[in-house]
């Protein structure tokens, strides 16, 4: 397997992780990116920028990360408050007033972050088409009643959190968190990510599509529970009706699909602007200072919401709109937050070892939270600090 970039001295695991990918997970196209206090110390991108093609994957080759997607778009709302221009404690309804029909008038801001709206699916699920439409989804969440009663319980609200979240930050700010995300911190930072692909990055993009590998061994099941899979094949279940909000899902290869802004699902990057977004989010990067104050970093990764997850029906953990280190989903130690992307993507910080992580990948397994490619390459990583 031909790998191209570096590693810095300590960290050749992440480089024979990376290549066994390719030689024994079925990987057709990837990069990964590693930053430890605010310098990068793993760069490497290997295979091809098409699931089925033949051209190389580059540097600069980008994908869409899925609900990786999530972690960037969780620091809009937060930077928000760390600003004083959102309370996370107040009613969504009191930023939107249109969202407190149906019983909805006590969810608050930080339930949306934490999985506890009680609002994960629609009764009345969105075309792709209408799901473009950045007005459409914000105004079926908000004509949607809960399905528990809010901050009772959580479950993960796979589609929801993006139009709840993307208009929480049109109402504070007048754009949406694309918009934001793009005026604010990426384009300042000079970070290839982009909730809302521009025409001009649109040819750096691979395309994605499913791929099968050996099925998993050692710590992870090889098979799911019979829960879990019993809740994806039932169509009443909350797990199948969260995921068929949008039906059918739009084809994440569709140019019109890149380019709108669904900050759940749709984000799209290289594995270093993943990573130097997180890096950037918990220290000092070179030119750019940390965005998020300690205190903020202690909302994004103080637990809010564990166990039983209604919706994934695993156990999981939630700070404010980060995955959390847990069985479902494993970062690099207890402190670390951030969030994978269903199929492959991932990436996360740990603030105690100023570890800042991504890996994307153009080809999705049937993992949601813990895929064994972005697996092996965390364990790599933790080995190379010799945690």
């Amino acid at each position: 397997m031909d790998v191209n970039g570096t590693v810095a001295e300590g960290f050749e695991p992440v480089r024979e992780a990376f290549v066994r990918n390719f030689e024994t997970l079925g990987e057709r196209g990837a990069s990964v990116a590693v930053y430890r206090e605010g310098q990068q110390v793993v760069d490497l991108w290997a295979g091809t920028k098409d699931i089925d093609g033949t051209p190389p994957w580059e540097h600069g080759t980008a994908q869409v990360v899925r609900s990786a997607t999530k972690g960037t778009a969780a620091a809009v709302l937060l930077l928000l408050h760390q600003r004083g221009q959102l309370d996370l404690d107040a009613p969504v309804g009191h930023y939107w007033p249109e969202f407190k029909a149906r019983g909805k008038e006590r969810v608050l801001v930080r339930h949306v972050l934490n999985h506890r709206a009680g609002l994960p699916v629609l009764d009345h699920p969105l075309t792709p088409e209408q799901a473009l439409d950045p007005l459409r989804g914000p105004a079926a969440v908000a004509a949607q009643a809960p399905v528990w009663e809010p901050g009772t319980d959580h479950g993960y609200h796979a589609l929801t959190y993006g139009w709840m979240l993307d208009e929480l930050v049109r109402r504070v700010t007048g754009q949406g968190a694309g918009e934001w995300l793009a005026a604010q911190i990426t384009g300042p930072l000079g970070l290839d990510l982009w909730l809302g692909l521009p025409e001009s990055e649109a040819h750096r993009v691979g395309r994605a599509g499913r791929v099968e590998g050996p099925e998993p061994t050692g710590g992870l099941r090889a098979r799911p529970k019979r829960s879990v899979t019993e809740a994806y094949e039932d169509p009443a279940s909350l797990t199948r009706r969260a995921f068929a909000a949008i039906t059918p899902f739009p084809e994440q290869n569709d140019p019109a699909y890149r380019a709108a802004a669904l900050p759940a699902t749709n984000a799209i990057a290289t594995a270093d602007g993943l990573a130097r977004f997180y890096a950037t989010l918990i220290g000092d990067t070179a030119g750019a200072s940390r965005l998020f104050t300690p205190e903020t970093v202690e909302l994004a990764r103080a637990e809010e919401s564990a166990g039983p997850d209604r919706v994934l029906v695993v156990g999981t953990r939630f700070g404010l709109g980060y995955m959390l280190h847990g069985s479902a989903s494993p970062f690099l130690t207890p402190g670390s937050f951030g969030h994978p992307g269903r199929g492959g993507a991932l990436g996360f910080a740990d603030p105690e070892s100023g570890i800042a992580f991504g890996y994307v990948t153009n080809g999705f397994r049937k993992t949601v939270t813990a895929d064994p490619r972005a697996q092996g390459l965390v364990r790599a990583v933790r080995q190379a600090l010799g945690l």
